[in-house]
């Protein structure tokens, strides 16, 4: 387990970039390292035979003898300048102490955006990649109660599930964690870009691996003890039986977090993984309050804190709310439309009696911007989330 110490300077952050550089210097190694030597200065400045003493293999104590790693360091240090990307060490009073206590810790995260999201009361949001309308809304809503709540929203920026949980605690101006499988300058998948400079803005990204770094396969399970190490739990919405969700789970359970699991059908393959998580002793959620109620009492305390100040901050600048002249209709669209059963809009219109097509189609747009209704492929619609 790192010491938490300063802020590195330019010199010492060049030996950290150094020391994850190191070919097959895994994190667990560099963690013990930095544990005997206290920082990786005197780490380059041992010799092979006393960093063999160590327990490092002859070959990655010669490379940290010879300090050939340091080329591509000094190259690194230039691109975190030039994309406005911070380290965070290990001893930097700013890594996350969740993170701290799992196994294989890494040295360092990369990050952009707030960087005081990373000593919020998280919990991580995973599941399919292919999720179900059904799958998409109850990401986004439990997302957006748990921002809500004060937590901090952490996900792994995939399409699917991951991506809704993002969207949904930013919307609702919350925090939210993105941790990459690859480096912050290589956004993956690329359909997520604007979701990434929203979320660098807003929010947080985070990953281990050094610009540059391509979305290779094997590195989204090792993201993956991230999602869950950073988190007080994990809550798993869909995923199927081999899913990265699963993974995750797993993590989670060694890293001695809690696990949730959203149910779903019985018949739906994307169901196979939470509906067993649940069977196995994980912690069924039908709404937020169940992620809540299911996390340590640390963490639910420091959430009451938070949201007593946060409540006497809200009196002071409450003001009347507005009553639009659409209410009614509004109220009847969201009545005939389901989280999990597109309705077409032409079906709509025909249970829409006394109402215009104008008038739905214009509180139809007006639902979609509030965020409370999701149009699908081929004009059809589903509401984001029961009353």
């Amino acid at each position: 387990m790192c010491p938490a110490t300063a802020v590195p300077t330019d010199e010492e952050l060049l030996h950290w970039l150094a020391l994850i550089f190191t070919p097959g210097l895994g994190a667990r190694k560099a963690a013990e390292l930095i544990e005997r030597y206290g920082s990786p200065v005197p780490i380059f400045r041992a010799s092979a035979g006393e960093l063999t003493a160590a327990g490092l293999s002859g070959a990655v104590a010669r490379s940290i003898a010879s300090g050939c790693c340091f080329e591509d360091a000094v190259e690194q240090q230039e691109k975190l300048r030039e994309n406005g990307v911070r380290v965070v060490t290990c001893t930097d009073a700013a890594y996350p102490s969740q993170l701290r206590q799992i196994y294989d810790p890494p040295a360092v995260l990369f990050v952009q955006g707030r960087v005081e999201l990373l000593q919020g009361v998280m919990v991580a949001l995973v599941g399919s990649r292919r999720a179900t309308p059904y799958g998409l809304a109850a990401a986004e809503r439990l997302a957006a109660d748990l921002a809500n709540a004060g937590i901090v929203v952490v996900s792994g920026m995939a399409r699917g599930v991951d991506t809704a949980a993002h969207v949904g605690a930013l919307n609702s101006g919350g925090g939210t964690v993105a941790v990459f499988g690859c480096g912050l300058d290589l956004i993956y998948p690329a359909e997520n870009r604007k979701l990434a400079a929203r979320i660098a803005g807003e929010g947080l990204l985070v990953s281990e691996f050094p610009l540059g770094t391509p979305a290779h396969p094997q590195n989204f399970p090792i993201r993956n003890r991230i999602v869950s190490g950073l988190s007080e739990g994990v809550v798993v919405v869909e995923g199927m039986e081999y899913s990265g969700s699963l993974i995750t789970a797993r993590l989670a359970l060694d890293q001695n977090r809690e696990v949730f699991a959203v149910p779903g059908n019985i018949t739906a393959k994307s169901s196979f993984g939470p509906n067993l998580l649940i069977k196995q002793g994980a912690q069924l959620v039908q709404t937020a309050t169940d992620i809540l109620d299911g996390l340590s009492w640390e963490a639910r305390s420091r959430l009451a804190r938070q949201a007593t100040l946060t409540e006497a901050l809200a009196e002071t600048m409450e003001t009347p709310a507005e009553v639009s002249p659409m209410a009614a209709i509004h109220q009847q669209v969201l009545s005939l439309l389901s989280p999990d059963q597109p309705l077409h809009l032409d079906a709509l219109l025909d249970q829409m009696l006394g109402v215009s097509s104008s008038e739905v189609i214009a509180s139809m747009f007006e639902l979609e911007l509030q965020g409370k209704v999701r149009q699908l492929p081929g004009r059809s619609y589903v509401k984001v989330w029961y009353e």
